[in-house]
C-alpha cells in the first residue's frame, strides 16, 4: 500500500498548482481521501478530505472557494486544485487514505487516516 503525492513547486502569488496522488496496492474507490499541509512551526491542518460515502467534501475555511479535491478512479489518483494562491499556502501538503467510513469532517478534524504519502512542498511567492 502506497500513495505518491507529487506537483508541488514555487508559485507566485495568486497563481495555481494541481497536486496529484497515486495510489499503489489498493483501489481508492473505496477510501476515504484527504489533503493535509503542515507549515514550518506550525500543527497539520486537515485542508480538504472527501469520505467513501460523503457527498461533500470538507474544506477548511482557509481554503474553501479556492481548492477542490477529486478523485478519478480510473487512474487510481486523487487530485488537489489550487487556485489563486496565498503565501500562507506555502506548507508541505501530504496525501492521506483510509477504508472506514467517518465523514470527511471527522477526517480532516482528526487526521484519523491509515495511509499516508510523502509530502510534496508547494511554496507561494509574494
Amino acid at each position: 500500500v502506497q500513495l505518491q503525492a507529487s506537483g508541488g513547486g514555487l508559485v507566485q502569488t495568486e497563481g495555481s498548482l494541481r497536486l496529484s496522488c497515486a495510489a499503489s496496492g489498493f483501489t481508492l474507490d473505496y477510501y476515504a481521501v484527504g489533503w493535509f499541509r503542515q507549515a514550518p512551526g506550525k500543527e497539520r491542518e486537515g485542508v480538504s478530505c472527501l469520505g467513501i460515502s460523503d457527498d461533500s467534501p470538507y474544506y477548511a475555511d482557509s481554503v474553501k472557494g479556492r481548492f477542490t479535491i477529486s478523485r478519478d478512479n480510473a487512474k487510481n489518483t486523487v487530485y488537489l486544485e489550487m487556485n489563486s494562491l496565498k503565501p500562507e499556502d506555502t506548507a508541505v501538503y501530504y496525501c492521506a487514505a483510509d477504508s472506514r467510513h467517518y465523514t470527511s469532517r471527522y477526517y480532516c478534524g482528526r487526521g484519523g487516516f491509515a495511509y499516508w504519502g510523502q509530502g510534496t512542498l508547494v511554496t507561494v511567492s509574494s
